[in-house]
């Protein structure tokens, strides 16, 4: 059942950074300044491949699961 919740996680966290890193950097990243602007243009493209990375270890896990 843990497996489970950390694929669900793991999905939904790698679907935000993929498709929406802006919103991804306003829940971790805004809070922590007062004069925060928008995310600079490195932020999105590493968060991107991050939210790839998070989405293949999703997969992964949902493969370890149901077929081995």
């Amino acid at each position: 059942m843990e497996m489970i919740l950390l694929a669900i996680i793991l999905l939904i966290a790698g679907l935000v950074m993929t498709i929406k890193p802006d919103i991804w950097w306003q829940l971790t990243e805004s809070w922590k300044s007062y004069s925060a602007g928008d995310p600079s243009d490195f932020y999105i493209k590493v968060t991107r491949i991050g939210g790839i990375v998070f989405l293949v270890m999703a997969l992964m896990v949902f493969v370890l699961l149901f077929f081995i």
